[in-house]
């Protein structure tokens, strides 16, 4: 059972910065694919990022493209979400997740394992 546990949410203006951490409990995520996903008071839960521990490769929405980046250290069994230029739009809860490659990497069902999420909250 791996567990996950995030932190670094909070409030700032819009135009400023945040950075997420995902601490995961084992190192079997070694063979993972991670990712972080929001959720917005009445919407669903929508994809953000995503990275393949193996490799590193990364893969983001159209709308944080540029703005987000997503990297780990293997050592720490630690991903992250840097957050710039955020927007009032970015308010969510963000949550970290783990699944086993394969499948859509933009889609929930994709991920075994959940986060209990942190809050995001960007004033105007």
């Amino acid at each position: 059972q791996v567990q996950l546990v995030e932190s670094g949410g909070g409030l700032v203006a819009a135009g400023g910065s945040l950075r997420l951490s995902c601490a995961a409990s084992e190192r079997t995520v070694s063979s993972y694919r991670m990712g972080w996903f929001r959720q917005a008071p009445g919407k669903e839960r929508e994809f953000a990022a995503a990275i393949r521990w193996s490799g590193g490769s990364t893969y983001y929405a159209d709308s944080v493209k540029d703005r987000f980046t997503i990297s780990r250290d293997r050592f720490k069994n630690t991903v992250y979400l840097q957050m710039n230029s955020l927007r009032p739009e970015d308010t969510a809860v963000y949550y970290c997740a783990a699944g086993r490659l394969g499948g859509d990497y933009t889609h929930y069902a994709a991920y075994d394992y959940w986060g209990q999420g942190t809050q995001v909250t960007v004033s105007s």
